[in-house]
């Protein structure tokens, strides 16, 4: 069969996040490096695509090829690692633990940021000719982006903050619904189409993703933007950060798991 039934997957996702906890800090901040960059290539083709074409949905169609190559090459986000790991850690899985859980996350949110702050350096120079001119049209949307959901959030006070933690939770709910996706299938193209549908559905409703902001904001910055750091790491990155661990964790992780591992008793019949 090519498909696994949801006792099987979420078991395998258990798997996944103890394999995680204890693999070495240098294969994990490698494979996360790669992610980072990788994802951080896909928002640039997805943000070009809507500039060539005027239609942002046609970015969104296409955006989950990077995710897609990255899960395939089994590199890791920051978003997945969240759901995974603390699996292990609830199915009281040996020798995991809170430390172990939580160093492995600063090392995934690490490597993704030294990752995607590399390709927004060098899409930087692409965008302006090794920085001897103004940003082309793509690099100008890029740094838009950046002002408009940092300072944008900004100006709504605590209605903006709230807006911004909510698109968090709501991405990595789809987005960890792709990572679950791709462990249902055991053929590539059936991985492919479970990852698609949920991560072209964050982007395409401009909900709020750590990662892909980790390429978007430093590249506004270097591109221009109206913005500061502390507006990117306060009105942004923080709060995506806490709602996408909120949202992963217990609208995907943990539902699965209390419903196809920890199942509540049956009920006698009448």
């Amino acid at each position: 069969m090519s498909y696994l039934v949801p006792s099987e997957f979420v078991t395998k996702m258990i798997d996944a996040g103890e394999s995680k906890v204890f693999m070495a800090p240098r294969d994990a901040l490698i494979r996360a490096f790669m992610a980072g960059a990788i994802l951080a290539i896909a928002a640039v083709f997805a943000v070009t695509v809507t500039v060539q074409t005027g239609y942002p949905i046609i970015g969104a169609i296409l955006f989950p090829v990077g995710f897609c190559i990255l899960y395939l090459m089994g590199f890791d986000l920051l978003t997945g690692v969240f759901v995974l790991t603390p699996l292990a850690l609830f199915d009281k899985r040996p020798g995991v633990t809170v430390s172990g859980v939580l160093k492995n996350w600063g090392l995934v949110f690490t490597g993704n940021f030294a990752g995607a702050i590399t390709v927004a350096f060098l899409m930087a120079i692409v965008f302006t000719y090794g920085f001897t001119q103004e940003p082309d049209a793509v690099g100008k949307i890029i740094g838009d982006i950046g002002e408009g959901r940092t300072v944008g959030y900004k100006d709504h006070g605590a209605g903006g903050m709230l807006t911004i933690f909510i698109r968090g939770v709501l991405c990595n709910w789809m987005v960890s619904l792709g990572v679950v996706g791709a462990m249902i299938s055991t053929t590539v193209s059936g991985k492919v189409i479970a990852m698609w549908m949920p991560i072209m559905l964050f982007f395409g409703m401009g909900f709020e993703h750590s990662v892909v902001n980790m390429f978007l904001f430093p590249s506004g910055l270097m591109l221009g933007g109206n913005f500061s750091i502390m507006d990117y790491l306060i009105w942004n990155e923080l709060p995506v950060v806490i709602g996408n661990l909120i949202g992963g964790l217990s609208l995907t992780g943990l539902t699965l798991y209390a419903t196809h591992i920890r199942t509540g008793a049956k009920r006698l019949p009448a």
